[in-house]
């Protein structure tokens, strides 16, 4: 069956609420968390996968592809059941990281199972996780294609090196999109946002994890080893330009609604966004930057006293099979983890299908690889202060 690309009504990555940390969230890392780490010999039990063939998926909604004529059936997922005999409870439960640690928090701090053997959360709250020891290590001679396939710009991010605890699920990244045709002109830097005739007609993102890798690559940092200085210079920096009415408003979601009415001329903006609304108008431009862009992922965790282990660690492996990865990325449209799957897309006799593969939202290009990083994340020790000065800003 030809790949056929199919764009999703509402993107997962624009459901992510504006705040960057929860109260729970917030109240753990104040404290430290010493008494809701977890040492890493308590966090599996014994694995029934070889008796007892399902497992429960945790992830976002409109994150997997449908079938066409029923939207209850998900081609990809059902190929895994088959081809391993492996029964998926798919619940689409999360609309927001901080409300789904929330949710599933009281259990793993308590040492206790949440009813889940795999979850898909945002890196920067993966990262929370990891260090709180709420995840188990995978197995990677359970997952050759992880191995072989994934992404070498994924694999070694500050919060998992070598990815021992995480696995991209899809990925994407924070630039800039702006209506060229508008506009009358391009942009190139983060620093032409801030050109005279953009006044009053620029958005940045609230969330503060959304928000600031980008303006502290404007001003040449890499973001891999950003320091406090770093923060507050860009802090400062954006405080200006409220003042002086230059940015318009900060949002979440909803910077497209303003971009496609012409409200706005240039925003902060995920890649995955972007490429829904270039189907209706070509005139909408995505830019990483000359300075770089921010590459982010969600990611696949199984979490401790998960009772199917190996059954989510095979269905991780399945999804980074190109073939499967490519038909995933024809569906969803972000940036795929797979760069093997651009090679299946381009045989695809679909023209549109076919097409996917020189989108370089969806497979960067050398030049725009060589401008991405994934950003380190923000501390427990440092959140509290730093969502403080940025919330204030944003008026949050």
């Amino acid at each position: 069956m030809p790949l056929t690309p199919r764009t999703s009504p509402l993107s997962r990555r624009t459901m992510l609420r504006a705040l960057g940390g929860g109260a729970l969230l917030g109240g753990l890392a104040g404290c430290g968390v010493p008494a809701a780490y977890v040492a890493p010999g308590d966090r599996a039990v014994a694995d029934r996968s070889a008796i007892d063939k399902r497992l429960t998926w945790a992830n976002w909604p409109l994150y997997i592809d449908t079938d066409d004529d029923d939207s209850t059936r998900r081609p990809t997922l059902d190929a895994f059941r088959k081809q391993t005999g492996t029964a998926v409870d798919y619940v689409e439960e999360i609309n927001d990281n901080d409300e789904f640690f929330g949710k599933i928090s009281p259990a793993l701090m308590n040492h206790q199972q949440t009813g889940r053997d795999l979850i898909v959360m945002s890196d920067w709250m993966c990262a929370r996780f990891v260090r709180l020891g709420w995840v188990q290590e995978m197995d990677r001679a359970r997952q050759p294609n992880v191995t072989e396939y994934l992404d070498p710009l994924l694999r070694s991010p500050a919060f998992d090196p070598g990815r021992r605890y995480t696995v991209p699920w899809q990925s994407g990244i924070t630039g800039i999109a702006y209506d060229r045709k508008k506009l009358g002109r391009e942009i190139r830097q983060v620093k032409d946002l801030w050109a005279s005739d953009l006044k009053g007609r620029v958005t940045l993102l609230s969330g503060l994890d959304e928000a600031f890798a980008l303006l502290m690559q404007g001003n040449g940092v890499d973001i891999t080893r950003w320091t406090a200085a770093d923060f507050h210079e860009v802090c400062d920096q954006v405080e200006r330009r409220v003042r002086d009415g230059h940015i318009r408003r900060f949002t979440g979601n909803d910077y497209t609604k303003d971009l496609v009415t012409g409200d706005v001329l240039a925003c902060q903006a995920y890649s995955g966004d972007v490429i829904q609304l270039q189907a209706d108008n070509p005139d909408i431009r995505f830019v990483v930057p000359e300075e770089g862009a921010e590459l982010w992922s969600d990611s696949l965790m199984i979490p401790d006293r998960a009772l199917h282990k190996s059954n989510a660690e095979r269905l991780i492996d399945h999804y980074y099979d190109p073939g499967v990865a490519a038909e995933l990325a024809a569906w969803v449209n972000y940036v795929c983890p797979v760069p093997a799957a651009r090679e299946i897309l381009a045989a695809s006799k679909d023209e549109d299908t076919a097409a996917l593969a020189e989108n370089p939202l969806i497979f960067p290009d050398a030049g725009m690889r060589e401008r991405l990083l994934i950003a380190r994340d923000i501390t427990s020790g440092e959140r509290a202060e730093y969502a403080k000065r940025w919330n204030a800003i944003v008026g949050l």
